[in-house]
């Protein structure tokens, strides 16, 4: 029997790791049926010359992390398991808490359904160490791949358009990788900082590959299988989910988000218009009609800019405070542009229609420049924003060992 060790202090990478040493990260949500068989094949692939560990990162409501702690006793291995109160990030953030406890030199992400096979978690790190990799992934769309255990034409489909929106979205940073999607890779454990990582839903090579940008990447073919037990995790929700994510990635930069700002702005005329429609046809007078219409664009806007480009900033401020800030600014830009144009036109000798044009150039500059800085300061880190991977362990949940 190996020596058991503990998950380490979150963010300490143990300067004295053996030399190609594996953790296995598996993120769970009620896979209490999938254990012990996992568990098995990992025994029968993990080779005995090297140093492994696996650390299930839970977030069930069922018994899963005692199975877990049952089934782990019949393996030379040691196995630990991480139960989270609060499973913030869903299965990225169970995934990026697990990066942050790591102490080995590699670490390995796979599902516990059994889809992602065992027996390939050998071939991936030797893969890394064969070409010098940062990052190995297993990827169904390389020769000597499938997608086999996709349940279903539909959910075939949407796969390969994610993959498809995925590279056509982030074409540098993906170059190279076919599989995006996957959720079965190796990674040098010093390829990563845990805390740079803003993951959110299940897609967390994706957030690895836009974030930290490995130098080298290679692939491992790999059948995707039928799921062992239990039922898939995959919803709607996180569909809806893992779209926020990309727009978030997308508009890390400056420039993107300003060009999103902007994108959303324009749909912010159809609930405007709307809203004046209704409010008219009742019979309100289209003056202050307009001003309250207004109002019904200026919160669409607020809630897309919320959700699309400023998720990881809304803790900075109560919402409250946030929707009070950006109404100011969204309704001081119809009392900046008249005056602006008056001055273009009047001072500068400007026709009309190219002043208007100028001012409202002007004023979606200011208003977004102004939205970055008076609803969304980036954060100030501090021990009160550490992420969950820079939480000591006993704060977010509490550790079984085997």
């Amino acid at each position: 029997m190996w020596p058991l060790r503990a998950p380490v202090d979150a963010g300490r990478h143990a300067p004295h790791a053996a030399a190609g040493s594996v953790t296995l990260i598996i993120p769970t949500f009620n896979e209490a049926g999938n254990v012990a068989e996992l568990l098995r094949r990992l025994g029968r692939a993990l080779p005995a010359d090297r140093p492994c560990e696996v650390l299930f990162v839970d977030d069930s409501t069922d018994d899963t992390p005692a199975v877990i702690e049952k089934a782990a006793a019949d393996h030379p291995f040691p196995v630990s398991v991480l139960h989270r109160e609060v499973a913030e990030g869903g299965l990225g953030g169970a995934v990026v808490e697990g990066i942050g406890r790591a102490d080995s030199d590699w670490i390995v992400v796979m599902d516990a359904d059994l889809q992602h096979p065992p027996h390939l978690v050998p071939e991936l790190v030797g893969e890394g160490e064969r070409t010098g990799a940062d990052l190995v992934i297993a990827s169904r769309y390389i020769s000597g791949g499938s997608r086999a255990g996709l349940a279903g034409s539909y959910r075939v489909a949407v796969s390969r358009a994610a993959t498809w929106l995925t590279k056509g979205l982030f074409p540098r940073a993906l170059r190279g990788i076919s599989d995006p999607m996957s959720g079965f890779f190796a990674m040098r454990r010093s390829a990563v900082a845990a805390g740079a990582l803003q993951p959110l839903g299940y897609k967390i090579l994706l957030e690895l590959a836009v974030r930290s940008r490995p130098a080298r990447v290679a692939e491992v073919p790999f059948v995707f299988q039928e799921r062992f037990a239990g039922e898939s995790k995959s919803t709607a929700r996180e569909g809806m989910r893992f779209l926020a994510h990309l727009a978030s990635l997308r508009s890390a930069a400056a420039p993107a988000r300003m060009i999103g700002f902007g994108l959303i702005g324009l749909t912010g005329f159809v609930p405007n218009l709307a809203a004046l429609w209704l409010l008219t046809g009742a019979g309100m007078h289209y003056l202050p009609a307009e001003i309250v219409a207004n109002q019904a664009g200026v919160l669409w806007n607020f809630v897309l800019i919320e959700v699309l480009l400023f998720r990881e900033r809304r803790r900075h401020r109560h919402w409250a405070d946030r929707v009070g800030r950006f109404a100011l600014l969204a309704n001081a830009d119809l009392l900046l542009r008249i005056p602006l144009i008056a001055v273009f036109v009047a001072q500068l000798g400007m026709g009309v229609l190219p002043a208007t044009a100028l001012a409202l150039v002007t004023t979606f500059v200011l208003r977004f420049a102004a939205t970055e800085a008076l609803v969304y300061l980036p954060r100030r880190t501090s021990p009160a924003d550490a992420s969950p991977a820079d939480a000591s362990p006993a704060e977010p949940g509490r550790h079984t060992r085997s």
